[in-house]
């Protein structure tokens, strides 16, 4: 394989069948100019072209080989096709060890997206996949905190704060000005107070928690982004009109499933399996499809309705879905494009 520097200007028309082009984290970055909006506008078209049936995902296989491993330990594979005006197909193989930041001074996550031509189904792209399916994730957040948290919302309860957590915070400064405190918390508490200190150069409000119930209780919108494998959130550390993005799937004590006067999931089958939460409780039957309120595509398209009651509870158990990261791929691979920005490789 031959590689050559992008020009300074993007190419004109469509690269050629056996070009990619390959993006660094750093050239991914340069391409979003470090927004989350563009990613969010990415992930509102995919969840309404999947909610009317334009997009094709196989459930996500995981690949682990350790019995009895930590739940974050694992790679997972996760192909894609989005349709729509300008369809694209891809893969993104995103690798996770929880003890990597501890034990190897390196990140959980680790991951490569490579995109697809939707006509040839020639590789057009390989790219960094970890900053996109972070910025992925908090943008999912930012997307279903405009439906489903109250409005005009002040507080936000914020668990993890590493890099998940980090993205949710800037993610949610930016989209929502109206935000006055940041209640952090992590379990090295270090590292809620550099995020705070982060935050207060952005002149935004953070105050480090001693506790996750601290962090939760009277939040108006509650995010964990750990890597816990043991529920520890109760119904009752819920205030009357709070919005629970449970993205990191097993912070959450069941009762809250069945008891939250809303429950949205991306995608219901992606949900229901490898024993979450909600697929034990579909299984022990004290959940089912019927219960849940919507899918947050359905809501996107206006088929169903967000938040009806400034005191309605809700909670979205977003698994991840490969068209979410084939979307922000996409998106990036446009920018990078115009943009003049990555390198060259050819399949030669």
């Amino acid at each position: 394989m031959t590689s050559t520097r992008s020009q300074s200007t993007a190419p004109r028309g469509e690269p050629a069948p056996g070009a990619m082009l390959y993006l660094s984290r750093a050239q991914v970055r340069e391409a979003m100019g470090g927004s989350i909006k563009a990613y969010v506008e990415a992930l509102r078209a995919a969840l309404s072209l999947h909610a009317g049936g334009e997009t094709a995902q196989p459930l996500k296989p995981y690949l682990k080989w350790r019995e009895n491993g930590h739940i974050a330990d694992r790679i997972i594979a996760m192909p894609g096709y989005v349709g729509g005006e300008a369809p694209i197909a891809g893969i993104k193989w995103i690798g996770s060890k929880h003890d990597n930041p501890a034990t190897r001074g390196i990140e959980r996550a680790s991951a490569v997206i490579v995109l697809n031509d939707a006509e040839t189904h020639y590789p057009i792209a390989v790219m960094e996949g970890g900053e996109i399916s972070g910025m992925r994730t908090a943008g999912i957040t930012v997307l279903a905190t405009e439906y489903l948290a109250r409005d005009g919302f002040e507080t936000v309860g914020l668990i993890g704060c590493g890099f998940i957590g980090r993205l949710h915070a800037l993610g949610l400064v930016e989209a929502f000005p109206q935000i006055r405190e940041l209640r952090l918390c992590d379990h090295k508490p270090e590292a809620a107070q550099r995020l705070a200190d982060e935050l207060a150069g952005l002149g935004f409000a953070a105050r480090v928690c001693a506790s996750a119930e601290e962090a939760v209780r009277g939040s108006e919108v509650v995010v964990p982004c750990t890597v816990a494998d043991t529920p520890y959130i109760p119904f009752e550390w819920l205030s009357p009109g709070t919005f629970v993005s449970n993205i990191s799937i097993m912070d959450v004590e069941p009762e809250v499933f069945v008891r939250v006067d809303k429950l949205v999931v991306d995608d219901w089958d992606q949900c229901n399996r490898e024993r979450k939460t909600i697929n034990q409780l579909v299984l022990d039957g004290r959940l089912a499809r019927e219960d849940l309120h919507a899918e947050l595509g359905e809501i996107a398209r206006g088929e169903r309705p967000g938040r009806t009651d400034p005191d309605e509870r809700i909670m979205l158990n977003p698994m991840g879905m490969a068209i979410e990261d084939v979307a922000c791929a996409a998106a990036v691979y446009r920018r990078a494009l115009e943009r003049g920005i990555g390198t060259w490789l050819t399949l030669e």
